[in-house]
């Protein structure tokens, strides 16, 4: 293993600045999108990849704190299809890192021709993305070499958060304002934790990665990462859908690695499930879910100290650690996972 340091594990580093940069650009934006979403009742989430993982943490939040109907939406409906839906009173929020992906943007065109009002999360200003939306949120993440989304995911969930407070979340701005603090906080001192994890993954071919609510987003980004990077067979899976079958994988090879908030009404659910995987006598790991967790699992990494709303974007650092050092172990360059750039096109 080398011990140079990655561009991902720099970038990792970075990103409380960029989400400082980010809040403080995108925070005074709250009353236009307010103006914006009056005209509207649902929201509609356009996006792949990782960003298509900050959307299910959109769509939880503005479920469980803006009173918002939200949903992912199925692109290929719009470039595969070509049907026609009616969006009236829809906002449709179009996420791309570079805000280059045609799909993305065309799928974002289609949405406004078919009647939806649009806003575009992305870290490219001047991109088609940000051009053709009614409001663009343009995250500060700054370039990312990288091929793996690390700066330009969180500060998406941030984009996302100050969003659900511009519709009308009930939900305190001191928090959210709060969140580059407590990651730099962990980032200071990220004990050995992930080394640890890493040594005790690098045998393993699968894992299975599991959270619920607002850790769900967390869940499926983490999964994503060691698949990308490490070429983990990684499943992220809601934990209540775990439980419905695909829990017969795990065992004494195929470890569970659960994710939740250090508080918040999934958390007992997500201990249980710890107890449920150990007493099968499979591996349990932790990601956050402060001594309540940590207790189940045969080794846990902390999470920073922030409430449910605002954890999933400090709960994916340690996943991210835990990913470029897992990477590095067996013996592969996590900033170029192979058959990978970091714009990828669809159709």
């Amino acid at each position: 293993m080398t011990t140079t340091t990655s561009v991902m594990r720099s970038e990792i580093a970075e990103q409380p600045a960029a989400l400082r940069r980010t809040l403080d650009d995108l925070t005074p934006l709250t009353g236009a999108l307010g103006d914006l979403g009056r005209a509207t009742r649902q929201v509609l989430f356009i996006a792949r990849g990782s960003s298509d993982n900050a959307a299910v943490y959109g769509s939880y939040l503005l479920q469980a704190h803006a009173g918002r109907l939200a949903t992912l939406a199925s692109p290929s409906i719009a470039t595969t299809y070509g049907s026609k839906v009616d969006l009236d009173g829809v906002l449709a929020v179009a996420i791309s890192q570079s805000g280059r992906t045609e799909e993305i943007v065309d799928t974002m065109a289609w949405a406004a021709d078919c009647g939806a009002r649009t806003v575009a999360v992305t870290n490219g200003q001047g991109s088609p993305l940000a051009e053709a939306a009614d409001l663009a949120l343009v995250t500060r993440a700054g370039d990312e070499l990288a091929v793996p989304a690390t700066k330009t995911y969180t500060t998406q969930l941030a984009a996302l958060a100050v969003l659900a407070l511009g519709l009308g979340a009930d939900l305190d701005p001191g928090e959210l304002n709060a969140v580059p603090d407590a990651i730099e906080e962990l980032l200071a001192a990220p004990g050995d934790g992930a080394d640890e994890l890493a040594e005790r993954l690098a045998p393993v071919q699968g894992a299975v990665i599991s959270g619920r609510g607002m850790a769900f987003s967390t869940a499926l980004e983490a999964a994503l990462k060691l698949k990308e990077a490490c070429y983990l067979h990684a499943m992220g899976l809601s934990y209540a859908d775990l439980l419905h079958g695909p829990i017969a994988v795990v065992d004494r090879d195929t470890p569970a690695i659960l994710v939740a908030a250090d508080s918040g009404p999934t958390l007992p659910g997500t201990a249980a499930l710890a107890e449920r995987v150990s007493s099968a006598g499979a591996p349990v790991y932790g990601i956050g879910g402060g001594s309540t967790l940590a207790s189940a699992c045969d080794l846990a990494l902390p999470g920073p100290d922030m409430p449910e709303w605002t954890a999933p974007i400090g709960l994916i650092v340690p996943a991210q650690l835990l990913t470029e050092r897992l990477a590095r172990r067996l013996g592969y360059n996590p900033d170029a996972p192979r058959g990978l750039g970091k714009v990828t096109q669809t159709s």
